[in-house]
Formats: structure tokens, sequence, C-alpha cells
């Protein structure tokens, strides 16, 4: 995620923290001083707000190891001021996978909730729970009242949040996944019309959770309705044939050429009969802007990319395709480079087979943001 900076990496997923998190940590610290006048009390506000982070983090690490359980690798957590976002490769498959990844999250909380409680109850220092609020009563127990909060409101059936994803796993146990999809989505926008409408007399910040619930709906009911029109076909099917491959040695200048003169963007780089790279639009445009067209293929090449085979079935390579920083995948039967499969094509595939359908299905630009004409 772009504005992000990286705090660590905790077992073995990356833990990051998007610029707009300081604006809240901004935020507190002048609501707390414009009170109180007092710089204590400010810390001690900020101090709180990242106690609840941190019970948001260990709320994400839930998540991700338990879809690790699974075989799903979490490509890294990202903290945001409306909570967390544990980036997972994939949903997991099977329904019930899903819904024991979704319930981790809460239960992390609930973990912690209960173990605050028996700290207090142990010290005899329970605070009147009348009179218990986010800003009045004893640090911890204030904390732990935050987390039974996390709990209920992560646990709301609002897709995609865990409540959201709880429904949709149960519904998949009797329905088809799209299906599924389809009404855990309709459930969630309207959850979010809720928050808004709520948000405009009361709290604001809830506009911005009714936005990002509306969007996160909308946009996996879209990609579960493109995995299912994808099902069963396979790559060969949508795969670029006509294409043009570049060498290692070639100077950016013949590139640029090729690019001119005809509509790809993305080129394999083969040498020996052997695809060793793969040379993006973008980090050509970097190259030229930092090294000039001298610079050799070999010199600006991705070395690390990802091969397709073209026996395998679009919808798994389709989600490789949006989980990798990439945009092009070499298509390769054996040793030998048969085909290119770019965001692009599969983009303009799902068109031409929505238009052959009578026009049923038509994927959402958001989820093939290069396709169309080349600025």
């Amino acid at each position: 995620m772009k504005w992000s900076w990286k705090l660590g990496c905790f077992a073995g997923i990356d833990v990051y923290v998007h610029a707009t998190f300081f604006l809240l940590i901004g935020w507190v610290m002048l609501s707390h001083w414009l009170v109180s006048r007092n710089l204590a009390a400010a810390l001690a506000g900020v101090a709180f707000v990242l106690a609840i982070f941190l019970c948001v983090l260990l709320h994400e690490f839930g998540h991700s190891l338990a879809a690790r359980k699974y075989g799903i690798r979490t490509r890294q957590i990202t903290l945001l001021p409306i909570g967390g976002v544990a980036h997972l490769e994939r949903m997991p498959d099977n329904p019930w996978h899903e819904l024991w990844v979704a319930l981790a999250g809460p239960t992390v909380n609930v973990v912690i909730a209960v173990f605050l409680l028996f700290v207090h109850v142990a010290q005899a220092d329970l605070y009147p729970l009348e009179r218990l609020t986010v800003t009045a009563g004893p640090f911890l127990q204030r904390l732990m009242m935050v987390n039974v909060f996390l709990v209920g409101f992560n646990m709301l059936p609002a897709f995609p949040m865990d409540g959201g994803r709880v429904v949709r796993a149960l519904l998949a146990t009797r329905l088809e996944y799209t299906r599924a999809t389809q009404i855990a989505a309709a459930l969630g926008q309207a959850m979010a019309l809720l928050f808004g409408f709520w948000g405009l007399f009361s709290n604001p910040f809830l506009l911005f959770i009714a936005f990002f619930v509306w969007i996160g709906a909308a946009a996996e009911a879209s990609m579960a309705q493109i995995r299912s029109a994808l099902g069963g076909i396979p790559v060969a099917r949508a795969m670029l044939t006509n294409y043009e491959a570049v060498t290692p040695g070639e100077p950016l200048s013949r590139v640029v050429e090729r690019i001119l003169a005809g509509s790809q963007q993305d080129f394999p780089v083969v040498e020996d009969g052997h695809v060793v790279g793969v040379l993006p639009r973008h980090d050509l445009l970097l190259a030229l802007a930092k090294h000039g067209q001298d610079a050799t293929v070999s010199d600006v090449m991705r070395r690390d990319f990802q091969l397709v085979d073209p026996g395998e079935m679009l919808d798994a390579v389709f989600t490789r395709l949006q989980e990798c920083d990439c945009h092009t995948m070499p298509v390769v039967r054996g040793n030998q480079l048969v085909g290119l499969l770019t965001s692009d094509n599969v983009g303009e595939f799902m068109m031409i087979q929505s238009a052959l359908g009578g026009g049923r299905f038509r994927p959402s630009a958001d989820l093939f943001p290069h396709s169309g004409p080349a600025a």
C-alpha cells in the first residue's frame, strides 16, 4: 500500500503503518491538549490509542496465523486510522476454513479482555462500570472495554468485516460461493447505509467506515463473480500470442522503438530460448529517465517473476496476477515461451465473454486498472 512505512517483521509477517495513522495520533494529542492544557494528559491519550492499536495488530495476527494453518500466506499487515488490514494472499476455498480465519481475530480480543478482567479481579481494583468510559477510569480497564467493543463491532454482519465474512462462510456451506458472496455483500452495503445515516447525526467517523465497507463489499462481490466466470477456462484461451520478446543485451532505445511501433507495453526477456526476465513499461520509463536509452535490457529487467503454464485455470492465475507486483506473466510450455498473460487481456477476455453471453456480466474497471487505451 502506498504511503506506508515498515515497522518491522514479526512471525514472518511485515507490519506497516499508513501515513494517515499519524494524523489520528496528532488529532488525539491536540484534542487532549485543548481540554487539559497538560502535556502529560496529551501523552497519556496518545499512549492509550497506541495500546488500542497494539490490540488491533494482535487481532490481525490472529487472522494471519489462522490463515497460515491452512497454507495461506499473509503478505503484510497495515495499520490505518480506522483499524488494521491483513493482506492475505487469498481467502480459504473451504467455507469452514474461512469461518475459522474470520473468527480468529475477534477471538484474540476476547482473550485480551478476559486476561485484563482477571488482572483487575485479582487486584480487587474494578472501577464502577457505570462510570467507565474511553477517557475515564483505569488505563487497563478502559483497554478491556475497548477490546469488548472491538469484538462486538467486528462481528457486525457488515461484509467484508469479520462478521460479514462469517455470514458468507456459513452461506457458502449451503449455497454456491458467488451467490453467498453476493448476499453477504448486499447485507454489508445495507449496513454501510446504516453506518452512514447514523454518522450524519452522531459520529462523522462512521461515514468513513461506511465508505470503506460499501467499496469493499462491492469489490469482493465483483471479484467473486470474475473468479466464477473464469473457472474451468485454461490460460491458453485468454493468453496473448501475438507478442515480441527482447534479449538482455538490447539497448533500451530498441525497446522504445518497439513500444512506439505497436501496442505491447511489457516484454519478456529471452536468452537461449529461455525466459530470463520481464521488462515492464513502468520500469523502462524509470530507467530511461535515470540512465538514458543506452542502458541495456539486462540493467533494467526484473529477474523475479512468475511463469504460467497454458493448462492452468484462469481463475487461479487471475488471483496470482492480482496479488503479485506485476502486470504481465510469461506463459511457458516446458521451457518454451508460448504467450503472455496480462491484466489487460484478461479484462478484454472477460468483456468478450460478457458480450457473447448477452452482457450479463461486465467486470469492474477497478479490478483491471491497466485495461483500456494506454495513456
